[in-house]
């Protein structure tokens, strides 16, 4: 038993020839090798102990006389395909176990929870972000997947909204995810491509989103494997875990969209999609965009109403609660399967055509200067906006600022996002919503952000679903710390409470 009383692994081993041997620890694979080297004019002394991390296994089995193991190996910052290629012993009796059935078992413990050989469909959009996206599936991504023997079939996309026609036509019994490389606009598609099925409420459930980060922003990946480098992303979905996630619904004229990231008006929003033209300065154009707005004190008048259900005194023991049980994440997942009907789930709220929803008062808000909800914690690398977003909690994490604070105190708001101190300062507002509706007032035209795509500058209501959709993950959460100071249990110990 380990400290923490799950049971631990017994230890395997396979005998090889020269005297070598594979043994499966806890948590990683050893190879001994009795030869040493010793070469002291160059000061170089090894023992013949060689280590390979179980969760970067990729792929082992034993060909003819070979046991081949092929793994993720850490070099210049990135992922490769590393491989050992080991003779097999044929007269050693000492082995536990036949190099077939080693391997087998070496394959169910690198894998765990996760499945092995997804069915995947790729969408590679070569014009995300910098534009380097084929190179980057080519070099950094394709050989992981290669060597983790997953099933792919792979499409170039050439058109803008080309994802979504593909997956609202694909075949879903097909394949087991769908991972596009890309920025977070092809993810939106691809959740909206499912959501446009007849079929949606199975499509949503059956079929798990993953991402690999060619853009600008990159949010998807950082949330669900912390890290916007593809090759990092690459072995998190080879080795991921399949986790039910919150999506929301947009409806604005007659239009019903899926929202999986966030919606903004305001700073945010400009500094976003005004400065599309400068895609060339990677995820430091929105650090333009908002900073530049934040010296003018632009300021959005709108009017607001919300279905709360936290407010910002009680988000951090809402957060708590929700990630030291795990089993609200199943009872989630339970919720979106027992849901009746094919189609997308029926609105609680109405749409925003229709009358104001009982209980709802629309506030005036004449200064705010952002409007920011999420369903991540994070929008881009290290731009922490929502500490206390949790993949499976059905609400929406809710930010308003007013535009005409003191400009060193909305700058400090702003660069305070990457060190996890936004959340407690006084003059950010913060709940968490299961609805809203938003209008806006004394302005023509203007920015809307959905996911990061632009939509009407015209009033729009947001409804969350609980659980309706899949991703693939790291771990089952998102890989966000929460909100500073929430409480000392560390990451480890809320994974196993």
């Amino acid at each position: 038993m380990t400290s923490n009383g799950a049971v631990q692994a017994t230890q395997l081993s396979l005998q090889l020839a020269s005297g070598r041997s594979l043994t499966i620890e806890e948590s990683e694979l050893v190879l001994q090798d009795p030869a040493t080297v010793d070469d002291r004019k160059s000061k170089k002394y090894r023992c013949g102990r060689q280590t390979i991390p179980l969760y970067n296994l990729l792929w082992a089995e034993a060909v003819e006389d070979n046991f081949t193991i092929e793994y993720a190996q850490l070099s210049d910052k990135s992922f490769h395909v590393g491989k050992w290629t080991l003779p097999i012993s044929t007269t050693d009796e000492r082995s536990e176990s036949s190099p077939e059935t080693f391997a087998t078992e070496l394959r169910s413990r690198a894998y765990g929870d996760a499945q092995q050989r997804r069915r995947t469909y790729v969408l590679v959009n070569p014009n995300a972000g910098p534009g380097n996206g084929i190179k980057r599936w080519q070099n950094e991504v394709k050989p992981i997947f290669d060597a983790a023997r997953m099933e792919m079939d792979i499409v170039f996309l050439k058109k803008g909204g080309e994802a979504m026609e593909l997956v609202e036509q694909m075949d879903i019994h097909k394949y087991d995810t769908i991972i596009p490389c890309s920025g977070d606009g092809t993810p939106h598609e691809v959740f909206n491509g499912l959501a446009k099925r007849p079929d949606a409420r199975l499509a949503l459930s059956k079929i798990a989103v993953g991402h690999i980060p060619c853009g600008s922003g990159n949010a998807m990946s950082c949330n669900l494997y912390g890290s916007h480098k593809p090759s990092y992303a690459a072995l998190a979905l080879v080795k991921g875990v399949v986790t039910p996630l919150d999506l929301v619904s947009i409806t604005q004229g007659n239009a019903r969209i899926i929202s999986f990231l966030s919606q903004s008006l305001g700073v945010v929003a400009e500094g976003d999609l005004a400065t599309e033209h400068l895609r060339w300065m990677g995820s430091a154009r929105f650090d333009y965009g908002v900073i530049s707005r934040v010296f003018r004190k632009k300021v959005y008048p709108c009017d607001i109403a919300v279905q709360l259900e936290v407010e910002k005194p009680q988000v951090k023991e809402h957060y708590k609660r929700h990630a030291s049980v795990p089993s609200l994440r199943k009872a989630a997942a339970e919720q979106a399967d027992e849901d009746e009907g094919n189609g997308l789930p029926k609105l609680r709220f109405g749409t925003i055509k229709d009358d104001l929803p009982v209980g709802w008062e629309l506030v005036p808000y004449d200064k705010v200067g952002t409007f920011y909800c999420g369903n991540m914690a994070y929008m881009a690398p290290d731009v922490h906006f929502f500490p206390a977003a949790m993949a499976t909690d059905g609400c929406m994490d809710l930010i308003t600022m007013n535009g005409d604070i003191p400009t060193f105190k909305a700058l400090k708001a702003f660069l305070s996002v990457d060190s996890n101190k936004f959340f407690d300062l006084p003059y950010v507002h913060y709940k968490k919503v299961k609805a809203y509706r938003i209008i806006p007032r004394d302005q023509k035209d203007g920015y809307i952000s959905i996911d990061g795509e632009k939509v009407p500058f015209e009033p729009f209501q947001a409804e969350v679903h609980q659980g309706l959709g899949r991703v693939i993950s790291k771990r089952g959460m998102f890989e966000a710390e929460g909100p500073a100071n929430w409480d000392k249990v560390t990451v480890s110990e809320r994974l196993h409470a």
